[in-house]
């Protein structure tokens, strides 16, 4: 009798990760033993930092020419200590409202992100040379109860 093996891979991100960029906005720098920029996005969008301890390359989008000049840990809005997306990253000096783009941050995105903590899911963009559809709205905090029943019992 002879075997047969079969391979089948599920190649996944190996395909797709490249083709993805989250950009979150910077909502606050605090300076102390460690500089933290708080962001916009947090593990609920970009879980694999958290989970895996996932690297994603940062890019300050909005000046992405400008050296590199500071240390920072990039954090979420989360209030979690595991909500840290980025350690020990070597970035310009960044302030409150520059963009970050977290690169090669694709696959699994809407099917890992979570509204977690109350936060709802951000918008998806694709861009294709100068056209950029949105394929998927933000959603806003009506999200966060759709689908909900209160039950006649609990009403006042």
């Amino acid at each position: 009798m002879g075997i047969t093996p079969q391979l089948i891979l599920e190649p996944g991100r190996s395909i797709v990760a490249d083709t993805t960029i989250m950009l979150t906005g910077v909502n606050e720098v605090k300076r102390a033993h460690v500089n933290f920029a708080a962001t916009d996005a947090g593990f609920n969008v970009l879980a694999r930092p958290m989970l895996y301890d996932s690297y994603h390359h940062v890019v300050v989008a909005n000046r992405a020419g400008a050296p590199a000049t500071e240390t920072y840990t990039v954090v979420g809005p989360i209030c979690e200590t595991g909500d840290v997306l980025a350690r020990d990253r070597r970035l310009p000096q960044l302030e409150r409202g520059d963009v970050l783009a977290f690169l090669d941050a694709g696959a699994y995105g809407f099917s890992m992100a979570s509204q977690y903590n109350g936060q709802p899911r951000p918008a998806e963009v694709l861009v294709s040379g100068d056209v950029a559809d949105i394929t998927r709205r933000a959603e806003d905090a009506s999200a966060l109860l759709a689908g909900q029943r209160i039950l006649p019992r609990l009403m006042w």
